[in-house]
């Protein structure tokens, strides 16, 4: 219960109620929250006070306010790694079990805005692998990875389907991918990606470009879509002035 006598403000007891609710899952994901007439019956304290708790939460990414329903748990977002990991190594961290669908695999000329990713010249054979990432079953990225053909020629023979490209290629061609470097922005998602993702056709989503390389070689290009509500994004951040003596 609220302590007024506590010397935390009534808006901070409360949240760290609300929030001890949802870790212990007696609010679930996508549960709906008690209306704020009834927290501030059960707790004792005013609408205000009920209105900062739940802001905290929302903006803490905990809870999600839906137009014309109401308040409900929100789905943990999972943090996107600042290490050079697969999804699945990523996923496995986390306790989630990861999964993979091959959409498209084939094997193209690369155009010169691709083959400029390489460093390569227009026209070098390229493997094309699509896939959707899913977590715990749900679906997370469309993810289109592109590989040298000279780096990996019987890629498609040589890897399992749904098997991780990663590992494929550290174990059957000796690529081990060393170094990488990601751009990701904001923007809609399309009616196909939002079909595949369980999404509205314009909602928002991250948009990833990444470059992986190999001994100094660029030897994957992918362009990949992740639900931006289900991922977040934490950097670190650094002063360029000296520290105080």
């Amino acid at each position: 219960m609220i302590d007024p006598s506590a010397p935390s403000p009534k808006y901070m007891q409360l949240r760290a109620i609300l929030l001890h609710m949802i870790e212990q899952e007696r609010l679930p994901v996508d549960a709906p929250v008690p209306s704020e007439r009834e927290l501030c019956r059960r707790f004792g304290v005013s609408r205000m006070t009920v209105r900062q708790a739940v802001d905290l939460l929302v903006a803490e990414d905990r809870l999600r306010r839906i137009p014309g329903k109401g308040m409900f748990v929100a789905r943990p977002k999972v943090q996107m790694p600042k290490e050079l990991v697969s999804f699945t190594e990523d996923m496995r961290a986390r306790g989630m079990e990861p999964a993979s669908r091959d959409l498209e695999t084939r094997t193209i000329a690369a155009d010169a805005r691709l083959a400029g990713y390489f460093g390569a010249s227009p026209g070098i054979a390229v493997h094309v692998l699509e896939r959707l990432r899913l977590a715990d079953g749900e679906p997370m990225a469309v993810e289109r990875a592109h590989i040298p053909a000279s780096l990996a020629p019987d890629l498609f023979e040589r890897r399992a389907p749904e098997s991780s490209l990663f590992a494929v290629l550290e174990s059957e061609f000796g690529i081990f991918m060393d170094a990488g470097e990601q751009t990701i922005e904001a923007g809609p998602a399309d009616a196909r990606q939002a079909g595949l993702l369980g999404i509205r056709p314009g909602e928002t989503v991250f948009l990833l470009r990444q470059r992986t390389f190999s001994r100094g070689t660029c030897a994957e290009v992918a362009f990949a879509t992740y639900r931006a509500d289900r991922y977040r994004i934490h950097l670190g951040l650094e002063t360029s002035r000296h520290a105080a003596p």
